[in-house]
């Protein structure tokens, strides 16, 4: 025992002790319950390096097990665009080891998530013609024009040496665990486990004996190849959600009753990804544990399990209650991947807890590097050498003012402190956090307050920061000493329909009062029975201010040029809910119509697709469409730049909304980055900022 596992145990509270005791799978040793579970992250085979030491960090964060994402084990099922690994062949390999040694280098466990997609697979690169149990159309995200072809016992017996081989790629690349993916109607023996899929009459299809071979024959042949080198993972689907038409309870409870001693680990999942990942606004911590509850005592084998596990005692739980044994996570360990180490050492106030916006998720949808709300580093960690617990002293002795305390101010003011910077916060309102605050007050966005609430006890612990309530001028400010200056002031609404449809104000008719979401997050609700809302941002605030309405005894009607509320929400995987939470509360969706006139009777909208008009009956509209950035006091300061010298200023930079309106998680990441690179050489945007890897061209002959 080293001294430092003596120190951390002095400061661990006796009630977490279970969560660090190590766990065996199969061949290989857990160090403690703590197992980040397979996940995309939009780098896959594309940006190998980065990929890699995101997976590091985690290791070195105190993850006891650290997987990649699913890797394609053949070309022949592959979901192009999606960008996720490949170990198509040996010339796979390199990729992949470095993954696992970067994780090897911090004393964690690498896993491999090979992955057979077969209907989710589109082969959009490949060409190949996809294969499944059945003749049906491929079950991906966008109802790609393809279909799967019913594989034959030829086909099978391919699948099962294409599976073999990737086992032996991952133990030669250096992995110490590996999946057969069975789960989330991703992989392609979900498939033949599922009557929705497998319609088979021969011996893999009709009876759950005869729908479960293939997942028996490759756990064996995975066992078989493995041979005692690496242990090996089955992450299955318990539940579709489908009654007896998919994977039902029962099903899987019969699975693990003849199987549960094959696999060296079960890892418990939904029937869908979205089902498995749901964001805050619809699911609590834990919700998984009503499905999985049970089922370890199917077998003597160690089982995993998700949740959004942000509470140490709700781990603590899991474990003594025994439905886990070891703490499953994927969002939680991108918030934040020292979350084990924080929880060893005493330090929650230092957690950055999940607030479920799956944000991070939309970076595999949008096959971008992953990104976080809370952790504004992840995917930063090694093309800006970004750390989510280290940052770079300073390099001067500067001051530096922020004007303004919302999610960009206020995560550079930490960042900044941390690195020694004297700074000064300053901000106009008595509450802190900017339109964070704001929008926790919001119907399912009360988990957004965590975005403020771990800024400010970072903040309360640095003395290097003073804060200070107050509305500052540029005069007030060219009479400090301040050598910096970030101005951090936000954003507001536009309330003249000016968005992604409209490049110029509509006509509005004073008769019909306009509001805003800043009006609604104010307090200052429409007078009136029917309130139209005209959505042209697409993302999650016209869904929730027509929910908020609606509760309030409205009547509500969402108008949107798009063709589905909230349209941009496929990418964080609640869209779907979102639709249903406005059908259940009778808000009328008037979809692929701009609104382009109000007059005293509500709004005139037009279909985007005929131009035939409409007129829709309102006492109030709301509109939700584009913001401006509140950039007066930054516009006053850059046009007194001949003054700046005389006071010392160097530079006057606006941060976050102020700069650009985005999201939340835009404006944390351009706060952070102000942080990161003051008192650098201005980049003037000539050379690419950050690292990259580029692609390594072939020989032509």
């Amino acid at each position: 025992m080293t001294l430092e596992t003596i120190s951390l145990r002095s400061r661990r509270l006796p009630r977490f002790d279970v969560l660090f005791e190590p766990v065996q799978i199969g061949p290989v040793r857990a160090r403690n319950r703590f197992f980040q579970v397979p996940h995309c992250n939009g780098m896959g085979y594309r940006d190998v390096s980065a990929h890699a030491e995101m997976r590091a960090v985690k290791a070195e964060g105190g993850w006891a097990v650290v997987c990649t994402e699913q890797a394609e084990i053949h070309y022949s099922s592959e979901i192009t665009p999606f960008i996720e690994l490949r170990i198509w062949d040996d010339q796979d390999i390199p990729a992949i080891a470095r993954i696992a040694d970067r994780i090897h280098e911090h004393g964690a466990l690498a896993g491999v998530e090979l992955a057979y997609n077969g209907m989710n697979g589109p082969n959009f690169y490949s060409r190949v013609a996809p294969m499944g149990p059945a003749h049906l159309p491929v079950a991906t995200f966008t109802a790609d024009p393809v279909q799967a072809r019913r594989m034959d016992l030829a086909d099978i017996a391919d699948l099962r040496r294409w599976h073999r081989a990737a086992v032996r790629r991952s133990i030669e690349a250096g992995y110490d665990l590996v999946y057969v993916y069975a789960g989330h109607a991703l992989g392609g023996i979900h498939h033949f486990l599922s009557r929705r899929y497998n319609d088979r009459i021969d011996a893999y299809g009709g009876s759950a004996e005869n729908r479960r071979r293939l997942l028996r024959e490759i756990l064996e042949d995975t066992l078989e190849e493995a041979a005692g080198r690496a242990a090996v993972a089955c992450r299955i689907t318990v539940d579709e959600l489908l009654g007896d038409e998919g994977i039902t309870r029962g099903d899987i409870e019969e699975v693990i009753g003849t199987l549960g001693e094959l696999p060296d680990l079960w890892d418990f999942v939904m029937g869908t990804w979205e089902d498995d990942s749901v964001t805050a606004r619809f699911g609590e911590e834990a919700e998984q544990e009503q499905y999985v509850r049970g089922l370890k005592a199917l077998t003597s084998k160690p089982v995993v399990g998700v949740g959004r596990f942000t509470s140490p005692d709700t781990m603590v739980r899991m474990i003594n209650s025994g439905v886990l044994d070891l703490i499953g996570a994927a969002r939680p360990s991108i918030a934040d991947p020292f979350l084990p180490r924080k929880i060893e050492e005493g330090r929650f106030e230092d957690i950055r807890e999940c607030i479920g916006c799956n944000i991070c998720v939309a970076g595999d949808f949008t096959m971008s590097p992953i990104r976080c709300t809370q952790n504004p580093s992840m995917g930063e960690e090694w093309r800006r050498g970004w750390h989510p617990e280290r940052i770079r002293p300073r390099t001067s002795e500067a001051k530096v003012l922020i004007v303004g305390a919302g999610p960009a101010g206020l995560e550079a003011a930490q960042a900044l402190a941390k690195r020694g910077y004297e700074v000064i916060l300053t901000e106009a309102s008595a509450t802190l956090g900017g339109r964070a605050a704001r929008e926790a007050r919001l119907p399912g966005l009360a988990s957004y307050i965590r975005v403020v609430d771990y800024r400010v006890a970072q903040i309360r612990q640095l003395h290097m920061v003073e804060r200070a309530q107050s509305s500052v001028t540029a005069d007030e400010i060219l009479d400090y000493d301040f050598e910096h200056v970030a101005v951090a002031t936000g954003a507001r609404w536009r309330a003249d329909g000016v968005g992604r449809h409209h490049t110029r104000a509509i006509p509005l008719d004073p008769a019909l009062p306009v509001f805003t979401p800043d009006d609604l997050m104010a307090g200052r609700l429409p007078e009136g029975e029917r309130i139209a809302i005209y959505d042209d941002d697409h993302y999650y605030m016209g869904g929730v201010l027509a929910e908020l309405l609606a509760r309030a005894g409205r009547r509500v009607a969402l108008v949107t040029p798009a063709h589905s509320v909230s349209s941009w929400t496929v990418a964080t995987m609640e869209q779907h809910r979102i639709q249903r939470r406005m059908l259940e509360l009778n808000v009328e969706i008037i979809a692929s119509h701009a609104v382009i006139a109000t007059d005293p009777d509500g709004l005139r909208a037009r279909c985007v697709f005929t131009d035939r008009e409409r007129s829709v009956a309102a006492d109030a509209a709301v509109f939700v469409t584009a913001r401006l950035p509140v950039d007066t006091l930054y516009r006053e300061l850059t046009e007194r730049r001949e003054e700046w010298d005389d006071v010392g200023l160097q530079t006057v930079t606006a941060v976050g909304d102020c700069w650009c309106p985005g999201t939340i998680a835009a404006a944390v990441w351009e706060g952070h980055r102000y942080a990161q690179e003051l008192d650098q050489p201005v980049h003037h945007g000539d050379t690419v900022p950050f690292l990259r890897e580029a692609t390594e061209l072939a020989d032509p002959s």
